[in-house]
């Protein structure tokens, strides 16, 4: 069993969508899985920090063995990291109840787009992290082209837009920032947004969307009907043909990023 989480003290506010969280977390250890490939990026980019705290840490995937506290608001994911894993105290990015300088490294993976109060939460990475900062996170404009949003998912697409999080926010925020970019392999084991680019089929599949925060947050009369002309074009052939250019590629620029920033 995974270690209880420790709970913030009352002062600090748990601010992320911890109702979604706490509804698509469910799935997260069956979809959620950490790709081997993007795990080595991430680890690199961490460096030789000795210590590394992961902040929205979810599940835990990504979390190199060097990890001594993971920081996440939603008691469900907390609930599934796996045995042996980093504690877990149950506290938001935007108030982390821990001293300055806590760890070499702090990372923030796929997370950031959900804190609602982004300075405040990029303030803290830079207040507890004594060397280094990564965080994983997406390009919007080239992740708004990806085409299950720009030819099936366009209302939904819109919606999500209010979260947007652009690059250069981020790199003004951190004080500058190194960006690394992520290709998504073509069988990528992580079942985020984008990584089903050559699986168009696996969006069908309920399961799958419930590990996607964009289906969690999305009502189904603005998804069904883009998914239905999913399915047609899947049965006809037609995504087939108007995307042949995919069917032999390894990776996608599908936008996702490292960004990395020395202190």
């Amino acid at each position: 069993m995974p270690a209880e989480p420790v709970q913030a003290p009352g002062r600090y506010r748990i601010l992320r969508d911890v109702v979604t969280y706490n509804s698509i977390g469910a799935t997260y250890a069956d979809t959620r899985r950490p790709d081997p490939r993007i795990a080595a990026r991430i680890h690199h980019a961490l460096g030789d920090a000795a210590t590394v705290i992961n902040v929205g840490a979810g599940t835990g995937s990504y979390e190199p063995s060097r990890t001594v506290l993971a920081v996440e608001p939603s008691s469900v994911m907390i609930a599934q990291r796996p045995a042996g894993s980093a504690r877990a105290l149950e506290a938001s990015a935007e108030s982390i109840p821990l001293p300055d300088d806590s760890a070499d490294a702090v990372m923030a993976l796929l997370t950031v787009h959900h804190w609602r109060d982004l300075e405040a939460g990029i303030g803290e990475l830079r207040r507890i992290a004594r060397r280094r900062i990564v965080i994983f996170t997406f390009d919007h404009d080239i992740n708004r082209r990806f085409w299950l949003l720009d030819e099936y998912l366009p209302e939904a697409a819109a919606v999500d837009d209010t979260r947007v999080v652009g690059l250069d926010r981020l790199v003004t925020l951190l004080g500058g920032a190194r960006i690394e970019t992520v290709p998504v392999p073509h069988d990528c084991a992580d079942g985020f947004l984008a990584a089903f680019w050559r699986r168009p089929e696996a969006y069908l599949d309920p399961h799958v969307r419930a590990g996607i925060s964009l289906f969690a947050r999305t009502s189904d009369e603005v998804i069904q009907p883009g998914l239905a002309r999913l399915s047609d074009d899947l049965s006809s052939g037609r995504w087939h043909h108007r995307h042949a250019d995919l069917l032999h590629r390894e990776t996608l620029d599908a936008g996702y990023r490292l960004l990395i920033t020395d202190l």
